[in-house]
């Protein structure tokens, strides 16, 4: 499978993930087949370096450094939290316009630490699906934009759940579809843009358009 390339230099290559594919191989997901790093190493004829992780249901900007100098320049960027960072979540419920999540979030390996954590959302807009979802004629639906201010494992899906609006097709955190939902299966989080500095200078912002599988959803 060719994948969409959203930037490339001589520094680094940015993607546009699609949802159900793995970073990079894991044992956490041995039986996995493919991944994205791999299918790109296939695609440009050299093996590119992951700076940051995207949730194997997750799609969108996913950047690739190069070579070892650009890895460890934009994994201190990410570390430092210095990044800026923007997604688009389909989730249940009729959220506050606007709100800062600021809930500390448990380490999901040892050690399991607590760590600081803060996502703020703001609603684009309200849907009413018109289908039965148990005791409910209805279901609320709402279409956020979000902005991480921290980077933690599962941070956006986990603080959704925790504020009562978890994203669509999320069955991990609570918030499976609807049995006669008529768009694509998939988890509706998808990493917008993605603003990094580059090592030449200048901020370099990453783009990628929602999927199909959103306006799809949206349209139903």
């Amino acid at each position: 499978m060719s994948l969409e390339i959203l930037y490339q230099d001589a520094e680094y290559i940015a993607v546009n993930k699609p949802s159900g594919q793995l970073v990079h191989p894991t044992a956490l997901d041995a039986h996995a087949s493919g991944s994205v790093q791999a299918s790109l190493a296939a695609q440009i004829g050299q093996r590119p370096l992951p700076c940051h992780r995207l949730d194997k249901p997750t799609s969108g900007v996913l950047l690739f450094a190069l070579h070892p100098q650009a890895l460890r320049q934009a994994q201190t960027q990410f570390a430092q939290q210095t990044t800026k960072k923007s997604y688009w979540a389909l989730v249940r419920g009729w959220p506050p316009t606007s709100a800062l999540i600021d809930a500390p979030l448990k380490k999901e390996w040892p050690p399991y630490t607590i760590q600081s954590a803060q996502t703020h959302y703001s609603c684009v807009d309200y849907f009413d699906f018109p289908h039965p979802v148990g005791r409910y004629p209805s279901a609320r639906l709402a279409l956020l934009k979000l902005q991480p201010l921290t980077g933690r494992t599962h941070q956006l899906r986990v603080h959704l759940a925790h504020a009562g609006g978890a994203i669509l097709g999320d069955g991990k955190y609570g918030q499976r579809l609807p049995a006669d939902w008529a768009a694509p299966k998939r988890l509706y989080l998808h990493a917008a843009r993605l603003e990094i500095a580059h090592p030449e200078g200048g901020i370099l912002r990453l783009d990628a358009p929602l999927p199909s599988a959103f306006n799809e959803a949206l349209d139903a």
